[in-house]
């Protein structure tokens, strides 16, 4: 996929660390009629301009050009799904240069992260693990607290690629969906996703969900999560308006409306401050919620005396859940398809919507 021949560009792939010989020869397969140019960026160390003048395509995380380095560039790709960390960049604000993402790559990690953590929790995998290491023949060590998913209720709190791939994971657990957008997709045709999906995997005509909900309110969101919800994923962006915008009363409510024995279990697979962690942590200690899988703190690193590490039930992992020796290959597949688009006139797939945020 995105393989056809392209014409004569220049692709400038910054990366983060040095890159694994398979990984660079992967890159001149998928450009093979472009010149490649593979930079190992350093902390402090500036790239320097006169690759940034002669690129006409750019890949990367967080390396961006001043504006007088820029005027050949033709599109701009980041290797993450949001773009955050870029938006105050003047690439960004005061120029058109097109910009897209990596959205769509992440589902098939993340939701594998995702039922992991479930299972970890509602298996009791880690007494299994420590009785083993300890010779320990007992069952007594499971009880209590076993369950498992089927019957649940899983609320996706934006339902991009991510979310519809744990969707459609949760699905095969004999799971309900139940997703939420900031727009209404009231048809079938508004359900669709546009974006790149990596093939077999997520809910390319939204069929998945049992309901559908909407809104960019608190009040909208809160409706949401008192639907009788048993895991809560979240899978927002962070803009202004998702800023902890899961609080103390969000997840009083979440819990109030629970169903099942087992208090509401929360996901968070976005950005650590879209949730107010101290009360994330009250209410895991308190018993509101039956605990949280968090691959996003706030801040990170996550300080080593941060009263998150020794919540109750809290499983952390530092940023790593969309990681895998797939990620780039298929990040560079999406730039490989924008660049036969642009040669053709065609519209970007995972074009950011300067302004909206995402």
């Amino acid at each position: 996929m995105g393989d056809a021949a392209l014409s004569l560009e220049h692709v400038l792939v910054i990366f983060y660390q040095n890159m694994p010989a398979e990984l660079e020869e992967l890159i001149q397969t998928k450009f093979p009629d472009a010149e490649v140019t593979i930079y190992h960026s350093q902390k402090d160390v500036p790239v320097p301009s006169e690759l940034y003048q002669s690129a006409t395509i750019l890949a990367t995380f967080a390396d961006l050009p001043d504006l007088k380095d820029s005027k050949n560039l033709k599109l701009i790709h980041t290797f993450s799904a949001g773009v955050d960390h870029l938006l105050q960049h003047p690439i960004v604000r005061e120029t058109k240069i097109p910009l897209t993402t990596s959205s769509g790559i992440h589902g098939p990690p993340i939701a594998e992260w995702t039922i992991m953590n479930w299972l970890v929790s509602s298996r009791k995998y880690v007494k299994g693990y420590e009785a083993q290491k300890s010779h320990l023949w007992d069952k007594a060590v499971y009880n209590p607290g076993l369950h498992d998913q089927v019957g649940k209720k899983v609320g996706i709190l934006g339902y991009g690629s991510i979310g519809r791939q744990i969707a459609r994971v949760s699905h095969a657990l004999g799971m309900t969906v139940h997703a939420y957008t900031a727009t209404p997709r009231l048809t079938p045709e508004s359900r669709h996703d546009r974006g790149y999906i990596v093939p077999g995997t997520g809910d390319p005509d939204g069929s998945i969900p049992a309901s559908w909900h909407h809104g960019t309110d608190r009040e909208s969101i809160r409706s949401f999560l008192a639907t009788g919800l048993d895991h809560l994923v979240v899978s927002l962006p962070l803009t202004p308006e998702t800023t902890r915008v899961l609080a103390t009363e969000e997840f009083a409510i979440l819990s109030k409306h629970s169903q099942h024995h087992s208090k509401p279990y929360v996901t968070n697979i976005s950005r650590g401050k879209v949730i107010d962690q101290k009360a994330l942590v009250d209410a895991l200690n308190s018993g509101v919620l039956g605990g949280a899988a968090l691959d996003v703190t706030d801040p990170e690193p996550l300080p080593k005396d941060d009263p998150l590490w020794d919540a109750s039930n809290v499983q952390i992992s530092p940023h790593v859940s969309a990681l895998g020796f797939e990620y780039f290959p298929r990040s560079l597949d999406i730039l490989a398809v924008n660049l036969e688009r642009i040669a053709r006139g065609q519209p970007l797939i995972n074009a950011y919507v300067r302004g909206k945020g995402y």
